[in-house]
């Protein structure tokens, strides 16, 4: 446990505990110290992530650093941002998001305010100091209560948005960050969110383009009659949801559960492309168990029914982090341009910050470069195919960086380091083991 301030502008003021995990350096070798982790989200759990350390750090980090993950205040155990029962947020995660109709609409503007209500009731204390500046302060308190003079640290998704902050904030307490799958922070709401769509709609035609070049794919072979198989499936569940007989609840999957189950497989091109091929040959027979059991991944629905608390912390920290319009109307814009772009998923996206229009509490940050001066090398890595952090924004990011180094992977999926690809792998084990980071220019 780790006790920080809840306010920083009154640090003598309450308190809150962050929940901390550390895996020891094995050696051989001389310890250098330890590299802190962040998975992203925001909603994340680091706890989570460092315990998962033998899967996710090569062996030859592990042997060298001791791994620290924190739960980001806010998040699972560390004051977690509560809003909504279960049986509510299965309501909103079943949302209809591409609503045809005046009562479909409705409900998604009554769900969106209903949350963002559930938070102000339930966590009203914390909801002002959830910024992902509030983490970056306490991941320097951490860097200090673990010994270490400076920070080595590896960020992935969002973590890249907090590992960019914290260089913002202590320029001269880095000793090396690993910014994985980069946020660009100078980008707006509707920005990163019309970019993530078309991310992930990329990602799917590269999904399809492999699938339908194997003989256990259910699209068939050619490419633009497997979409409009997809498409299909997509309408058919809107008008009538698909049983799951594998999924636990007595569920149907609805339209957004199909969307969310392609979306949780296109994170991962070794597990999740396979699984999605299952899922949607199991959905083609009238099976949606497969997919549902995806989309439940994606937002940390267990089998017994209880949900972590990512969801609602990921809007905690997105509503906060920067400005977000309170007129529905923008949003109703906004969606009808994500979808020609993205048919299908932006609309899902665009409507999934709904609930910021109503927040309880204002933005206190703001679209921004960073620049960071002072900073010893960066290191940035983007994947070219990436669905959730698309690779403009890791070149971005490299660029704002005074002293970023961008690494680029050409590939799918969502972040590289240490899914095995020993070019990514060796090249980020020397910058973080000494702090010497790759040639500008370095492709995997």
């Amino acid at each position: 446990r780790l006790r920080v301030p809840l306010d920083y502008a009154r640090p003598q003021a309450p308190t809150i505990e962050l929940s901390l995990v550390r895996l020891p350096a094995t050696g051989p070798g001389p310890r250098l110290g330890s590299l802190v982790v962040n998975p992203g989200g925001p909603g994340g759990s680091g706890v989570d992530y460092a315990r998962a350390a033998r899967q996710v750090v090569p062996r030859a980090v592990r042997q060298r650093f001791d791994v620290v993950g924190a739960d980001p205040r806010g998040v699972a155990r560390s004051a977690p941002v509560d809003c909504i029962d279960d049986r509510a947020m299965d309501r909103f995660i079943a949302l209809d998001l591409t609503p045809d109709n005046h009562a479909e609409h409705a409900a998604v503007v009554s769900q969106s305010r209903g949350l963002a209500t559930g938070c102000r009731s339930r966590s009203s204390r914390l909801l002002p100091h959830v910024s992902t500046m509030d983490v970056a302060r306490d991941m320097d308190v951490l860097r200090a209560a673990l010994g270490d003079r400076k920070l080595t640290y590896l960020g992935k998704s969002y973590g890249t948005f907090l590992g960019a902050h914290y260089a913002e904030l202590f320029p001269t307490r880095i000793r090396a960050l690993v910014l994985d799958g980069a946020v660009d922070p100078a980008l707006s709401g509707e920005a990163l969110s019309r970019a993530q769509a078309e991310g992930f709609e990329t990602a799917l035609r590269a999904f399809i383009a492999d699938c339908t070049r194997r003989s256990d794919c259910p699209l068939g072979r050619d490419p633009p009659a497997g979409l409009r198989r997809i498409d299909a499936l997509l309408a058919q569940a809107d008008r009538a949801p698909l049983p799951a007989p594998e999924a636990p609840g007595g569920r149907r999957v609805a339209e957004a559960h199909v969307a969310l189950g392609l979306a949780a497989a296109l994170y991962d091109r070794a597990s999740g492309w396979p699984a999605l091929r299952i899922g949607l040959a199991r959905a083609f027979a009238g099976d949606g168990s497969v997919l549902m059991l995806l989309a439940d991944a994606l937002v940390e629905r267990r089998p017994d029914g209880s949900y972590s608390n990512q969801s609602e912390a990921l809007l905690a920290v997105n509503c906060i982090d920067r400005p977000e319009s309170r007129d529905v109307a923008a949003y109703d814009r906004a969606a009808a341009q994500f979808a020609r772009v993205a048919p299908r998923f932006g609309a899902m996206i665009a409507y999934g910050s709904l609930p910021c229009a109503f927040w309880p509490v204002p933005p206190v940050g703001s679209p921004h470069p960073i620049k960071s001066p002072g900073a010893p090398p960066v290191l940035v890595v983007g994947t070219t195919r990436d669905p959730a952090t698309p690779y403009a924004w890791a070149r971005s990011l490299a660029d704002q960086l005074s002293s970023g180094v961008l690494l680029t992977y050409r590939g799918d999926g969502h972040t590289v380091y240490g899914n095995g690809n020993p070019c990514v792998d060796a090249a980020v084990n020397r910058y973080l083991i000494e702090a010497r980071a790759p040639a500008r220019g370095t492709t995997c």
